[in-house]
């Protein structure tokens, strides 16, 4: 089989993810069962055992890739003919695993170098289009149609993004876009804190926003918050590994440690 040495400078979480979806695609009872990963995995030169995500740890990411996987099927059943915008994408196959009609305009975007590595090692698929840019540069989404709604993905980004940054293209997306909803995950400001000294993530460049109140975006920008799940509770936290659900248990049960990370639907 081909395979093409895979270097990021910019996105470095990118293989995490990668690898422990193919993990979880491969244990005897999946959570997210994503085969994809295990096949672009499979295509790749690279020596995974350098990545701290192991068979224990795999389904952390996968609860949280299923519950934004059921509600972009959700959306879409809705909304046969919308535009997806999903953000910072990655190597993740989610146009594969929601497999949409061919009506929906779908956009995957992240950095021109990830962009040119998807087009070697992921599957393409008919509704799917591919955009090399950073998010933040919002020259982009010129190129994007405004027919019908959207929807915005944005599992893992908005973390890494300066506040200012972040808010700049929130707005210009419900500037451009009638109407439509927004999915991605948040760290409180506390648990932000606690996660810049983690080394992996000071290595990476830290994360910069967090939200303690999710009301705080409809203040700024014409957002509707409509679903709050704390990422302790997700459907699938029951099946993670020891001591993993253990630990998701344990802060479920404590409000502050519940609200220190979060999946948000905003809609406008």
């Amino acid at each position: 089989m081909e395979t093409e040495k895979v270097t990021f400078s910019e996105e470095k979480t990118l293989l995490d993810a990668l690898y422990a979806k193919a993990l979880d695609s491969q244990a005897a009872e999946p959570i997210l069962g994503d085969a994809y990963a295990a096949e672009v995995v499979a295509k790749i030169d690279y020596d995974f055992g350098k990545i701290k995500v192991t068979p224990r740890n795999a389904g952390i990411v996968a609860i949280r890739a299923r519950q934004f996987d059921a509600w972009v099927r959700e959306f879409l059943a809705g909304h046969p003919n919308a535009t997806v915008l999903h953000l910072g994408c990655g190597l993740d196959s989610r146009v594969n695993r929601i497999d949409p009609p061919t009506t929906v305009r779908w956009y995957d975007v992240d950095y021109p170098d990830v962009i040119e590595k998807r087009k070697h090692v992921c599957r393409p698929h008919p509704a799917a289009s591919l955009i090399g840019t950073s998010v933040t540069e919002l020259e982009w989404l010129e190129s994007v149609p405004v027919e019908g709604p959207v929807l915005v993905i944005g599992e893992g980004l908005f973390m890494y993004l300066p506040e200012e940054d972040g808010k700049r293209l929130l707005r210009r997306l419900t500037e451009r876009f009638p109407s439509g909803e927004m999915l991605f995950d948040m760290f409180s400001r506390s648990w932000l804190r606690l996660e810049n000294h983690n080394p992996l993530i000071k290595a990476e460049g830290g994360v910069h926003w967090g939200i303690d109140d999710p009301g705080e975006l409809e203040r700024d920008l014409p957002l509707r918050c409509e679903t709050v799940v704390s990422a302790s509770v997700l459907p699938g936290v029951d099946r993670l590994r020891r001591p993993w659900g253990t630990v998701f248990r344990l802060i479920a049960a404590v409000p502050p440690l519940k609200r220190g990370f979060r999946l948000l639907r905003y809609r406008w």
